[in-house]
C-alpha cells in the first residue's frame, strides 16, 4: 500500500492529500532539479575509444529500459552491457556471467544474461571502468543501462520518453523525474514505445488460474499485456527478494494453479518449488533506430 501510494504521489497524484503534498514539495523539487541541471552540464565527455550507447530514462523506473538494451545489444556483434548492479550483495567490477549469482551481481545483470546471451554482461559502480574493461574483453560497442547522467563518457545518448506521460512532470521529490524535462533536448535520440518499439507479448507455461507476483516499478503498467486467466496481482516493491511461503500461501489462498511472473522476478526464483508462468513482453524495435545506432557505430 504505502508503495502505490509513493508511485501515485509521484506520477499521477489524485487524492487532495497527495496533491497537497505535492504542492509542498514543489520548491524542493525545483531546487533539485537546477543543482542536477548544472551538475549535467558541467561535465565534460571524455572518448574511451569505443563506441558507447546509453539507453536511459529521466523518470523512476518502469519505461521497458532492460529489454530494449538487451533486445539492441543481440542485434550487435562483440557488444556489452555495463551496469551499476542494483540491489547486488557485492562490489567493485564483476564480468556477470553465468557462474555469479543473482545475489553477487543483481537481478537486472541475470536478466540481461537471460535476454541478451550473445553479449558481455559487466556489473560496476563506476562505468568508465566497466567500459574500459569490457574493451579490454574485445567488445567493439558497449551499451551503458541508465547512463544518461554519466556526461563524462563520450556516448549515443538514447532516453525514452514514457507513453502516455506522467501527469506530475516535476523533479524528485515532488515529482518523478529525476531531471529537469530540458533534459530529453541533450539526449542524440528519444524513443517513446508504441512509435520506435514495441512489446510483443507471450506467456509460457500459461494455466487456467494465475495470479500475478512482480517486484517491479511501476508494475500496473502490465495490466494492457494481462491474460484473462490472471484472477488477482500482487504488486512487491521494485528489486524486492521473494519469500516462497508467502508464495505458497498466495497460491493457497486464491486456488491458483500457477504464479506469473516477469522474467526480472524469474530470476530470483530459482529453486521455487510452486508452479511459475513467465510473462514475456519482447522488444520489437523499428528499423531507424537500428539504423541511427548503425550509422553512429560506423562513424
Amino acid at each position: 500500500m504505502v508503495t502505490a501510494f509513493i508511485e501515485e504521489l509521484l506520477f499521477a497524484p489524485r487524492s487532495f492529500a497527495q496533491k497537497a503534498l505535492v504542492r509542498l514539495l514543489a520548491p524542493l523539487g525545483k531546487l533539485v532539479a537546477f543543482v542536477q541541471w548544472r551538475k549535467l552540464i558541467a561535465k565534460t565527455p571524455i572518448d574511451l575509444g569505443i563506441k558507447v550507447v546509453s539507453i536511459g530514462n529521466l523518470t523512476l523506473g518502469g519505461s521497458g529500459k532492460t529489454p530494449l538494451a538487451a533486445a539492441l545489444a543481440e542485434h550487435f556483434d562483440k557488444a556489452a552491457i555495463v551496469l551499476r548492479g542494483y540491489g547486488r550483495k557485492t562490489r567493485g567490477l564483476i564480468v556477470a556471467d553465468g557462474a555469479k549469482t543473482v545475489g553477487e551481481v543483481g537481478d537486472e545483470a541475470a536478466l540481461y544474461r537471460s535476454l541478451a546471451p550473445n553479449a558481455l554482461v559487466i556489473v560496476c559502480e563506476d562505468r568508465k571502468a566497466g567500459v574500459l574493461r569490457a574493451k579490454a574483453l574485445g567488445a567493439k560497442i558497449v551499451f551503458l543501462d541508465d547512463g544518461f547522467r554519466h556526461r563524462d563518457i563520450k556516448k549515443f545518448d538514447v532516453l525514452i520518453r514514457p507513453n502516455p506521460p506522467p501527469s506530475n512532470s516535476r523533479v524528485l521529490p515532488a515529482g518523478c523525474y529525476r531531471l529537469p524535462l530540458k533534459a530529453y533536448d541533450l539526449a542524440n535520440r528519444v524513443v517513446v514505445e508504441g512509435e520506435d518499439f514495441i512489446r510483443k507479448c507471450s506467456v509460457a507455461n500459461a494455466t487456467d488460474r494465475m495470479v500475478l507476483v512482480t517486484a517491479i516499478s511501476r508494475a500496473q503498467r502490465l495490466d494492457p499485456f494481462l491474460p484473462s486467466e490472471v484472477i488477482a496481482k500482487y504488486h512487491f516493491r521494485d528489486h524486492a527478494v521473494f519469500d516462497f511461503r508467502k508464495l505458497s500461501e498466495i497460491m493457497r489462498q486464491h486456488n491458483a494453479t500457477s504464479l506469473l511472473v516477469t522474467g526480472k522476478d524469474l530470476v530470483k526464483l530459482e529453486g521455487c518449488p510452486i508452479e511459475l508462468s513467465v510473462l514475456k513482453l519482447s522488444p520489437i524495435v523499428n528499423a531507424t533506430l537500428l539504423a541511427a545506432l548503425e550509422s553512429y557505430l560506423r562513424e
